[in-house]
């Protein structure tokens, strides 16, 4: 075996993950609005200062009923009054009379059960009669029945959900710490993207890479800030040394690699990046590059340099933007890798390769089946693609092999 899948230096996916989340520092945290917090990860323990319910209240529309025992069919009781939702009642229940309840309505004292309306017969306007058997504490929510004061509710590093914001909001919490998001701002270098179709008479391309970075940020909910370089030392370096000062992570497509116009890599060096890694033994997405700038009151800004080819890009973005991300807000974990049966035949290859699936259920089973057009500079096939499947370096896989992959939208 020759070539690229053995040049000196490469390191393996699995490190260079490695290396992401071990050199990563995790951002300072902010106190956040809970309506601003979806997504985002907790810098601490959540505890509830009340209790769920916070009263005793009905679980239906029906009367609150005060018996000394379990009710018989036809019992009858005297009606005293009505107690809505939201609204306080001094009302007190002794043995024989009834309230009319709303559901959520606070339970009045005395209150042994609650009749729901469907087995409740009206006399008239004062009495109204049970008809089916009726036990004690029926239909009641009781008071702290789902959390008690002091109860955990949400654990440090957890990212919220849309549930979990619900819950949060339900137990009175409005604000709460999280770490925060890095600031992000996009660098798409490269003198060959198109504005218009006529610009292709000059060799010029359409940026897919833009779009594609710009919607997959828009899918987990953040702003970025994107800029585009022309293929000169002097525009890269100005605006990689003015980024530096202000963003969390510069994330770069292009000029990575060792081309006459690849500046990424020498400039983030001389301008004082310290290089952590570069080039993975992976297809697609080898000539990848990772860095760090310690500022002078100590952050960092990190530079994450993506190769040019719009498929390394996708895979870049789903697996190690994915992972640094989190890293930088404290989750320093693999990504969550599917176990999957392969239905064909996957050829060597001298390294690791990240291929463009589609998975589906067969029988309980998750199959994966891969896609055409594979190339670093084809995309689509995402139009099918729902994952992306891991094929070890220099093994050739079986029909029937288990092979391992992520999801992606």
């Amino acid at each position: 075996m020759s070539g690229c899948s053995t040049e000196h230096g490469l390191i393996t996916v699995d490190q260079a993950l490695d290396l992401i989340l071990e050199q990563t520092h995790t951002l300072a945290t902010e106190k956040l609005k809970l309506n601003q917090a979806l997504s985002r990860y907790l810098a601490e323990d959540v505890y509830s200062s009340i209790n769920l319910p916070l009263f005793s209240q009905s679980a239906v529309d029906g009367y609150a009923l005060c018996a000394q025992s379990s009710i018989e069919p036809n019992t009858e009781f005297n009606l005293i009054g009505e107690i809505q939702a939201g609204h306080s009642s001094e009302l007190k229940l002794k043995a024989g009379q009834a309230v009319r309840i709303f559901t959520g309505a606070k339970i009045p004292f005395g209150t042994t059960t609650v009749a729901r309306q469907e087995i409740v017969q009206v006399i008239d306007a004062s009495r109204i009669k049970i008809m089916e058997n009726l036990k004690a504490n029926a239909d009641i929510r009781d008071v702290g029945e789902e959390i008690s004061i002091g109860q955990l509710l949400a654990s440090k590093g957890q990212q919220l959900s849309v549930g979990a914001i619900a819950s949060l909001s339900m137990a009175g919490i409005s604000t709460v710490e999280f770490v925060q998001y890095p600031k992000v701002a996009v660098v798409i270098t490269g003198d060959e993207v198109a504005e218009s179709v006529e610009d292709f008479a000059t060799g010029k391309i359409f940026d897919a890479n833009g779009p594609l970075i710009e919607a997959w940020f828009q899918q987990v909910g953040q702003q970025i800030e994107i800029f585009h370089v022309a293929d000169t030392e002097d525009a890269v370096k100005s605006l990689i040394q003015k980024l530096s000062k202000s963003y969390d992570l510069i994330l770069t497509t292009g000029g990575v690699s060792v081309g006459d116009y690849d500046f990424i890599r020498p400039v983030a060096l001389d301008i004082g990046f310290e290089q952590i890694f570069w080039k993975v033994k992976q297809k697609p997405g080898k000539p990848m590059f990772f860095a760090q700038l310690e500022r002078n009151d100590r952050s960092h800004c990190y530079l994450l340099g993506l190769p040019g080819n719009p498929a390394a890009v996708y895979v870049g973005m789903q697996i190690y933007t994915s992972s640094l991300l989190n890293a930088l807000q404290g989750q320093k974990q693999q990504p969550k890798w599917f176990s999957a049966v392969l239905t064909h035949d996957v050829k060597m290859d001298g390294r690791e390769r990240f291929l463009r699936m589609s998975a589906s259920f067969d029988q309980s089973i998750l199959k994966v089946k891969s896609l055409s057009k594979q190339q670093s500079h084809m995309l689509s096939n995402l139009m099918q693609a729902n994952c992306l499947v891991r094929i070890p370096a220099g093994q050739s896989l079986r029909e029937g092999d288990i092979v391992h992959g992520l999801f992606i939208h």
